[in-house]
């Protein structure tokens, strides 16, 4: 008897209506050639689809009923005109790259052929499939042999050597409670009245606050793998998701395991050990790295900071938190300006460096300057160096205009990397400005979330060198 298709729920955003469904469905089989993995069945279903969209819209002007195409998949029948995120059955590795034979598998679904594993692995794992932005399909496989769907994303982070669906993932792990998640875990909703409705598993990363409403979920959906905070058990059929825990893991918390993943000394876990960028800080920011980065500061001796908490929302509290940890490694200047780089992430996500050093009051106080306030450095004059004193991170933001900012696009214009410009530079920020920044960045061999285009002490000593 065919396997049928089994389909996640698919995350609000894309329109509903049949005309769209069937032309993302159009899309998704057209974006699966034979030359690039395909499935050989889907070739001839290629066709019929497109035949049977347009006389859908021809003779029912969009709106008749859908007309229902399959073809044979790696796990029994495909409905290729369902406009959702179907997953394929269970079944062994597929041969990662054209011509490399499939991996023997043994018996899909037997749980004594688990191999050990710790969380430490688990999360590496997941997160190859999120660097790497692996595209959502139900019959393409990723080159390491998992499909490419929620159950094989598990099914790769599990290390399991076969390809499963939600109806058997439970079969490798144990129930737990929702008090006794670690990252690792899985959020698991099977139905098997209706296997179309909403199945979907994702892996579980960390609570995003003490509150326990919203946790990090690793999963493979459309368009590509994500990473993101999300509401428990999941967006929608909430009480459905039900925890647990893989029966190789070969003990529970590891002292290997990376600290951001992990609940950190004040017992919350964090949202990432990589540097987030730089955009994710300073007035206006409102994501769950600003409460990681509260809760990070809190247990370095920061709390006395946030007298009403941690929040998602930036504010002054997290800025002066940030430079007293900052200067409490003995930073200066530029380098203790209160919003995050990578280096403070850092040192926060790994719990190094010194911690922030008790003191009276609910804030440090200013350096005393022999009661003459110093005047302000006028914006863009010569620092000690003789060069333009770097002004902050927080002037290079979206909606601020500071002559530093036309001094800054003038030497990337000098420098070479001034190409996005099509008039100017100007004193306001704007979408050019940090295009050619994270060009010069890049020029520098910088990668990730320090060529962001948003820049720091030391792309700015380079430009002005």
């Amino acid at each position: 008897m065919p396997m049928p298709a089994f389909e996640e729920y698919e995350p609000a955003g894309d329109c509903p209506c049949r005309g769209c469904a069937r032309r993302r469905t159009l899309a998704r089989v057209r974006a699966i050639p034979l030359r690039d993995g395909g499935h050989p069945a889907a070739r001839g279903a290629r066709r019929a689809l497109v035949l049977a969209t347009a006389a859908g819209v021809v003779l029912g002007g969009g709106g008749g009923a859908a007309v229902a195409v399959t073809a044979p998949g790696p796990g029994g029948t495909v409905a290729l005109d369902d406009p959702g995120q179907p997953q394929g059955g269970r079944g062994p590795l597929h041969g990662g790259k054209k011509g490399t034979p499939a991996k023997p598998a043994g018996r899909p679904g037997a749980p004594s052929a688990v191999k050990r594993t710790d969380r430490a692995t688990i999360i590496n794992r997941a997160r190859l499939w999120l660097d790497a932005q692996v595209p959502y399909s139900m019959s393409e496989y990723w080159t390491d042999g998992y499909r490419q769907d929620c159950s094989g994303y598990v099914s790769m982070a599990w290390n399991l050597g076969t390809n499963e669906w939600t109806g058997s993932l439970d079969k490798f792990a144990t129930r737990i409670t929702k008090e006794e998640l670690l990252p690792g875990d899985m959020l698991l909703f099977h139905n098997p009245a209706d296997p179309n409705k909403g199945s979907h598993v994702v892996l579980f990363g960390g609570w995003v606050d003490d509150s326990r409403t919203h946790y990090v979920a690793y999963e493979q959906t459309k368009p590509t793998t994500r990473r993101q905070a999300t509401p428990y058990g999941y967006w929608n059929n909430t009480t459905k998701y039900l925890p647990y825990r893989f029966n190789g893991l070969t003990g529970g918390v590891l002292p290997q395991t990376p600290a951001a993943e992990l609940p950190a000394p004040g017992g919350t876990p964090a949202v990432a050990a990589a540097y987030p960028g730089a955009s994710k800080f300073g007035p206006g920011a409102n994501n769950a790295y600003v409460a990681q980065l509260g809760r990070m500061l809190s247990d370095r001796g920061g709390s006395r900071f946030y007298p009403q908490g941690v929040s998602t929302r930036w504010t002054d509290s997290d800025r002066q938190a940030t430079q007293a940890f900052q200067k409490a490694q003995g930073w200066t200047g530029a380098d203790a300006d209160g919003l995050p780089g990578a280096h403070t992430w850092r040192m926060l996500a790994q719990h190094q460096g010194k911690d922030i050093p008790p003191t009276t009051g609910a804030a440090p106080k200013p350096p005393a300057t022999g009661g003459v306030p110093k005047p302000p450095v006028p914006a863009g004059a010569p620092g000690p160096t003789g060069k333009p004193a770097y002004p902050g991170k927080a002037t290079f933001r979206p909606g601020v205009s500071h002559p530093s900012i036309a001094a800054l696009g003038r030497q990337l214009v000098k420098k070479g990397f001034g190409k996005y410009y099509t008039s100017g530079p100007g004193p306001s920020w704007g979408e050019v400005d940090r295009r050619n920044v994270e060009a010069f960045q890049r020029a520098q061999g910088w990668r990730g979330a320090e060529a962001d285009g948003y820049p720091g002490p030391e792309t700015w000593r380079r430009l002005f060198a």
